[in-house]
């Protein structure tokens, strides 16, 4: 008790925003090279502009990448053929011949154009050294803190030291070469591309430049013009042009300005000027000294990156290099490892996704290839959602506006797949898109024919409203919301048995049941139901706000109930299909029918306690080997489960070198995800999950330390953000025991607290009991219809730990202080 005496006096005299945790251990690093393996590069970018870099004392390669150099030109895929045989299908459906109806969908609604386009690279920055291949002190590293990636290491004693950041203020790349004696740096530099449509030259003696032209890829044409400059300014030495090469000589420091533009203005229109921009990139930094540009950089990523802290210890096994971490962790006591992939998570968001740039897709930001698997496009059935799923809690909202962005365009593209496919009204987006924008169905009917993306994606607009209480923001997207909710409510269909309104045709993404002939496609899919019961409950909610379309909203609400409810089947699990027909020895990577436990949230521990037993039977039986984006998902849904420890041995299996867990993902060397192969939602769906075990704000308030796992009983974070517009400013917890927590109200409104042991408030204000729902509107949890539940389940709900509920009245911008009680 004393201790916790200490710290109420401790939170009664001082302010404890923008505590810092040990800020040293936020670094990957590494004793060795990366080679020739891409996986092992360090990832730097800034949303726009982006490279891998190598850190190889002979040839160093910094991989460059850009946001718009994407493969063909502005094109639709939408194939008119699907609105003549949609009742056919249907009908199919309803018969039982899924096959049948899989392959007239193949034939007569999968896209007979393009099925999307490549994210592409724009080449290489290669660097060469001549004589450094016998070196020794080897260390690079990337400082996640600052954004920063170094290379140090010595040859014939003389130390050579490599700084490089993507600038978060300017839109260039910055490197800076030293030597720890004056005169040391002699290398020859190229610019390198894999594209077979460009020119190499050397303009004005010291920038490289390279002009080229995306691919062609599957009937569309290549229009994407790109200009890439390397500018070089040395001290001291001299420099030269030999071909298409620049040669340094003795130099005593060399900084590189490399800049990338091209001709994209938006998904219709490539009428920029690739050469003007690039130059106007590199142009407006010339005068700049490489520590002023740095700073700069350093200033405007923390700006974001401080925003949350976090500390679960440390042991000795952090001073390991980081690959070393990796492969040690399933056995080993390192919890500053969960912090230091948490951050990384939080570091690849912002460098990948800025406003006014492209969404992280498949990978980010980063890629290698001209064909990069699955196109590196938007695969909107689960990993462009997850890519998101930290950018408001991680108090990153700003990172959320290029998918918001995106949204938009896709109602506005998808509004003519809509009429042309279906004849609807509104819009619809399947399970895939790119920077084109595309919105008809790719990839075949086993995979193509959902068409959820746009209703799943909509959702992120409303989630981005929940978070910052914007009405002004609300009220611009609307439309969108509204479009989503009139493509479903002209596209439902009555089931011919059930008499429920479904989708038909749908699936549940990627799975298909034995008893459907091998066929994924169905009607009335267990996420297909609740992505529809969000649309429609969102966009009557929104509307309600706005004070509008009073009638159509009473549309929606009846249109809801005529929607299926969820079915606990006879495994006592949550029916993935209306049939019961799901095997418990079915071990799929995508456990969709989950998606209203998390990230939606109409499966609750406290309203629907046999639905929330039958979604843990769900996960048992589905078990934990999974691809890397899949224990992501895990996570998170562990987290909602309120069972930490287990949430924390799918981090563990995520954390494992890849090939460890046979038929499983894991992560590289960098910490990059790994399906296999490289896929970017596993970090992000990690940093989501590592959140939701901390706090939660989805089930009507503000639960903390939900899932704390056991080995992570101690610990300390700050800067999270909640549905409602509150900041858990700082949070403390020792050996499971919520000792302190700070709550600053951004909107004000009720603040109804959820917590795993009594507390108290520093003001000596008495906390009073929560009774009834949530007054607060941001909290307000739509009523589902209660489950169907199978005569041969016997399901018992959870036994769940006690918590304590409290209500608390705030205002806007004010702060909360309460302590152990």
């Amino acid at each position: 008790m004393r201790t916790y005496t200490i710290l109420t006096l401790f939170f009664a005299l001082y302010s404890i925003t923008g505590f810092g945790q040990d800020k040293t251990g936020l670094k990957l690093w590494y004793d060795t090279p990366s080679g020739e393996v891409w996986e092992n590069a360090l990832p730097v970018g800034n949303g726009f502009q982006a490279a891998m870099v190598y850190g190889n004392p002979e040839k160093e390669i910094f991989q460059l990448n850009e946001h718009t150099v994407w493969s063909g030109s502005p094109n639709r895929n939408d194939n008119p053929d699907a609105r003549e045989v949609l009742d056919e299908v249907r009908q199919l459906i309803f018969s039982g011949e899924y096959k049948a109806a899989e392959q007239l969908a193949n034939e007569k609604i999968i896209s007979r154009k393009s099925h999307g386009q490549l994210f592409q690279p724009v080449g290489q920055l290669e660097l060469t050294f001549a004589g450094h291949q016998d070196y020794s002190g080897y260390y690079r590293e990337l400082d996640i803190e600052k954004a920063v990636a170094m290379t140090r290491y010595t040859v014939d004693g003389v130390t050579y030291t490599r700084e490089a950041f993507t600038s978060m203020t300017d839109r260039i790349m910055v490197i800076r070469l030293s030597a720890d004696r004056p005169g040391q740096l002699s290398f020859r530099a190229a610019l390198t591309s894999p594209h077979t449509k460009k020119s190499l030259e050397v303009t004005g003696h010291n920038t490289l430049s390279l002009h080229a032209t995306t691919s062609d890829h599957e009937g569309v044409e290549g229009k994407v013009v790109f200009n890439a400059l390397a500018g070089f300014q040395a001290a001291g030495g001299t420099m030269s042009v030999e071909g298409t090469d620049i040669v340094v000589d003795h130099a005593d420091e060399v900084v590189i300005r490399v800049s990338v533009a091209t001709n994209f203005n938006n998904y219709k229109d490539l009428g920029g000027d690739a050469s003007r921009r690039a130059q106007n990139y590199l142009a407006k930094v010339s005068g700049k000294r490489y520590d002023v540009l740095k700073k700069a950089h350093i200033a405007g990523y923390q700006h974001y990156f401080n925003r949350v802290s976090l500390d679960f210890g440390a042991t000795d096994a952090e001073k390991l290099p980081t690959d070393k971490r990796l492969e040690n962790f399933r056995n080993a006591d390192d919890p500053s490892f969960v912090t230091l992939y948490y951050q990384f998570g939080r570091y690849l968001l912002i460098s990948s996704s800025q406003p006014g740039g492209q969404p992280a897709n498949l990978q980010g930001i980063w890629n290698g290839q001209m064909k990069p698997a699955w196109d590196s496009k938007y695969t909107i059935n689960i990993n462009t959602e997850m890519n998101y799923w930290p950018a408001e809690k991680t108090n990153l909202s700003e990172m959320h506006e290029p998918l918001l962005k995106m949204v938009r365009e896709l109602s506005e593209t998808g509004r003519e797949t809509a009429k042309t496919m279906y004849g609807a009204n509104g819009w619809l987006a399947h399970h895939n898109t790119d920077i084109w924008r595309i919105t008809g169905p790719v990839d075949g009917s086993f995979w193509g024919i959902w068409n959820g993306g746009g209703g799943w994606l909509s959702q992120h607009l409303w989630e981005h409203y929940l978070y910052t209480g914007d009405e002004a923001f609300l009220k611009s997207v609307y439309p969108v919301l509204k479009g989503a909710a009139e493509f479903y409510a002209d596209f439902l269909v009555e089931h011919p048995e059930h008499h429920w309104l479904v989708v038909a045709p749908g699936n549940s993404p990627e799975n298909a049941p034995e008893e459907h002939q091998g066929a994924s496609i169905t009607a009335g899919s267990t996420m297909d139901n609740q992505i529809v019961f969000d649309v429609f409950s969102v966009t009557a909610r929104a509307a309600e706000i706005l004070g509008k379309d009073k009638d159509f909203a009473t549309k929606l609400d009846s249109l809801k109930k005529r929607l299926p409810p969820m079915h606990i089947g006879k495994h006592n699990q949550l029916q993935e299909w209306l049939d019961d027909i799901d095997d418990p020895q079915d071990h799929h990577r995508h456990i969709s029918h989950l998606y209203g436990l998390y990230p939606s949230s109409q499966i609750s521990a406290y309203q629907h306690p046999k639905l929330f037993a039958a979604a843990r039977n769900t996960l048992l039986q589905r078990g934990d080997v999974s691809t890397g984006w899949s224990m992501g998902w895990k996570v998170n849904w562990w987290a909602k489960m309120q069972d930490g420890n287990h949430a924390y041995k799918l981090i563990r299996n995520q954390l494992t070198p890849l090939g460890v867990v046979k038929g499983g993902g894991g992560t590289y060397n960098n910490l990059f995800d790994a399906h296999p192969p490289f896929q970017i939602d596993g970090n992000f769906g990690c940093t989501s999950g590592i959140t939701e075990m901390l706090m939660q704000s989805s089930d009507g308030s503000v639960h903390l330390l939900p899932a704390l796992p056991d080995a992570l009983h101690t610990g300390r974070v700050g800067g999270l953000k909640t549905r409602g517009g509150f900041v858990i400013s700082d949070m403390t917890w020792e050996y499971g025991v919520l000792t302190a927590v700070e709550i600053k109200a951004d909107l004000g409104g009720n603040l109804r607290l959820r917590t795993p042991n009594q507390i108290k408030q520093v003001s000596g204000n008495q906390l009073k009991k929560a009774n009834g729902d949530n007054p607060n509107g941001f909290f307000r949890v739509p009523q589902i219809k209660a489950p169907v539940i199978s005569g041969a389940s016997d399901i018992i709900p959870l036994q769940l730990r006690k918590t304590y509920l409290y209500d608390i009245a705030t205002e806007k911008g004010k702060t909360y202080r309460f302590v152990l009680r």
